[in-house]
């Protein structure tokens, strides 16, 4: 049976860095998007991912960054894997030969296959809630019946997931990854140590 995997995104500080790891997550996600409330600088995800344990993949968010910046990133940050949630082209995402997710902001009108076609070299995708001007982080769902049930390429399942309703989510839309940030805070951009606990023993759970 396949397990699925679980990504702690708007992780802003070593201690709920570690604190994830210590849950069983399987990736972090740091957010380079200054208009984020769970923003982080380079200098600080600088600190968390050169401190963290070995075999945790350590993603870096981005929207619609100029392209020196994430280079900038890149230099002086040990980042994984690329997460891609503007207007980016293929060719923009694949310009910085790593491995990227390419995010989605789901609306009824979405074909998923053909945004899969969009971005072929993309490792998978990540279906988001759509909110106007709000590119991602909303807290809210959305309709998980819209999701075809057979895609040709990897899907992670965010928006407005949390320890409720994660198990749910698993067993209908049966994702390869769950992405969490929200979910398991206390505040914006400070995670909830129990919250976190709970979130990760629901999905092993589904």
């Amino acid at each position: 049976m396949n397990r699925t995997r679980v990504k702690i995104c708007g992780i802003t500080n070593l201690e709920d860095a570690n604190m994830a790891v210590s849950a069983g997550a399987d990736a972090i996600g740091l957010v380079f998007y200054k208009h984020s409330p769970r923003y982080v600088s380079i200098d600080i995800a600088s600190q968390i991912t050169r401190s963290l344990a070995p075999f945790i993949n350590c993603v870096g968010l981005f929207v619609d960054a100029d392209e020196g910046y994430i280079h900038e990133v890149l230099e002086q940050v040990v980042i994984d894997t690329l997460q891609f949630h503007g207007q980016e082209s293929e060719q923009a995402c694949a310009l910085y030969k790593r491995p990227y997710i390419k995010a989605i902001r789901m609306q009824k009108t979405i074909s998923l296959e053909e945004e899969i076609n969009k971005y072929p070299s993309a490792k998978a995708l990540l279906l988001d809630t759509y909110v106007k001007g709000i590119p991602g982080g909303t807290g809210e769902m959305f309709d998980w019946e819209i999701i075809p049930k057979q895609l040709s390429k990897p899907l992670i399942l965010a928006g407005g997931l949390d320890e409720n309703n994660v198990k749910k989510a698993i067993c209908q839309v049966r994702p390869y990854a769950v992405d969490v940030s929200g979910g398991v805070e206390k505040e914006k951009g400070i995670k909830d140590a129990n919250k976190i606990k709970k979130f990760i023993s629901e999905t092993m759970n589904a």
